[in-house]
């Protein structure tokens, strides 16, 4: 990374103003609307009301910054009741999962978005988080030191998070990998996705592949796995002096052309909805060896990780995108560890219903905050190109929206939506803060 970037970094946060969350996210709702996607659970639309949004806004901070209902009850001032029934009725997984579409799709859209990445591709990965009492979904590893339970999440190139799913946290990673891949309900236009050796088995290479997308993971001991080749080992080792001892096996063209067909209805079952993929994968990564159409899967997931080995060992650049891919997620872990931090960051809801609601309130907030910087990160950008500097987009590409420092969770939480829109200036935004008080480390 250019010695450059952190310098830059470091101007453009200097220039954000600071913001407490609850008017970060009222802000960011006069621009996206994603408020509106919280409909009552009874089919009656009446949440474009003030006092409403109010209402959930502060489930929606309670859940993320797990203060939990009655501790937020106590910091914005609104009864224990008003929110109880408010997470009862507005915040629930299909909302959620809507209002986050809405703000990946308004992210997506942003100038700036278009230099972290084109989102065309993605990575997932499990996130640990202690668990307080008894639940279906925590286990005890001795590593986190108790019980823990898995939140899985899959990023975009642009930095923002489109799938959330709890598991449990000794399950394999990866039979989850294609579900929120396939299922997808946002406009970014999907094709490659990296994960790392948790995320990586044959029959997902093979699944990729049929359903015409690449499968990029970061494979621990490379070195170890099998390769395969098309001809004898003397032909092959005359084709390819160096490459050619490692291809150890030879593979079955006959069982693939065999199994073609069902391999085909396979894939389009996956990708038109019709199978879960996460139960597909585990059921022929189960399978026995006996199986024709499982050993024709791992037989083609073979080929695909050979293919992908090849060009992994062979071009930087390639090695290089999967690695800052896989570096967008672990950034937007840390992330979710600062918004998640009251009870030492412990979820303490037993129920795997009210774990995701949970998990989809950190993924709005999370997704909230990316875009919100992403967005006064174009205005400084803006900003010190009509001073004359010269700010690249090389540069800009190597930033992450992934940080909180601007950005207050602490103290007494006051969700006034009228008062904070009235904080904004005819555009609907906050001015940057001026040079001089940024050297103090003040705020207008």
């Amino acid at each position: 990374m250019p010695g450059e970037v952190k310098e830059l970094k470091a101007e453009l946060t200097g220039m954000l103003p600071f913001v407490p969350i609850a008017s970060l996210l009222i802000e960011l709702d006069v621009r996206t609307g994603f408020l509106d996607c919280f409909t009552h659970a009874g089919g009656r639309k009446i949440s474009t009301s003030t006092e409403t949004k109010r209402n959930i806004l502060s489930v929606l901070i309670a859940n993320t910054t797990n203060l939990g209902l009655s501790r937020m009850s106590e910091a914005c001032g609104i009864g224990y009741d008003v929110l109880r029934w408010t997470q009862e009725w507005y915040v629930r997984e299909e909302t959620l999962r809507e209002a986050n579409a809405c703000l990946v799709n308004h992210h997506h859209g942003l100038e700036l978005s278009k230099v972290f990445g084109g989102g065309t591709m993605s990575s997932s990965d499990g996130q640990r988080f202690p668990v307080r009492g008894k639940s279906t979904s925590a286990r005890d590893m001795a590593i986190h030191g108790g019980q823990v339970l898995s939140s899985y999440t899959h990023v975009s190139d642009q930095h923002s998070t489109f799938g959330t799913k709890i598991i449990v946290p000794n399950a394999r990673e990866a039979h989850f990998v294609l579900d929120d891949f396939l299922g997808n309900a946002t406009d970014l236009p999907l094709f490659e996705h990296a994960t790392d050796t948790h995320g990586v088995t044959l029959i997902n290479f093979a699944l990729f592949d049929l359903v015409v997308k690449l499968l990029s993971p970061r494979i621990r001991d490379l070195g170890k796995i099998t390769l395969i080749r098309d001809d004898t080992p003397t032909e092959t080792v005359k084709r390819y002096p160096h490459a050619g001892p490692l291809l150890s096996t030879r593979w079955n063209e006959d069982l693939i052309t065999e199994c073609w067909p069902d391999l085909l209805r396979m894939a389009g079952s996956l990708k038109y909805g019709q199978a879960t993929a996460s139960l597909v994968v585990g059921k022929w990564s189960a399978a026995s060896r006996q199986n024709t159409l499982a050993a024709a899967l791992k037989e083609w997931g073979m080929l695909r990780r050979t293919l992908h080995a090849a060009k992994y060992l062979s071009d930087p650049a390639y090695r290089r995108k999967i690695a800052r891919q896989l570096n967008k997620g672990e950034s937007l872990h840390a992330l979710r560890r600062d918004l998640h931090y009251a009870q030492q960051g412990a979820v303490t809801k037993p129920a795997l219903a009210d774990q995701t609601d949970q998990a989809w309130c950190l993924t709005v907030l999370t997704n909230a905050v990316i875009t919100w910087t992403t967005e006064y990160y174009s205005l400084a950008v803006r900003q010190l190109r009509a001073a004359g500097r010269d700010v690249p987009d090389e540069l800009l590409a190597h930033i992450s929206p992934a940080h909180s420092e601007n950005v207050n969770f602490f103290g007494v939480i006051t969700v006034d939506v009228e008062a904070e829109l009235a904080k904004l200036d005819g555009g609907g935004w906050r001015p940057l803060r001026p040079a001089q008080l940024r050297e103090l480390g003040l705020t207008p």
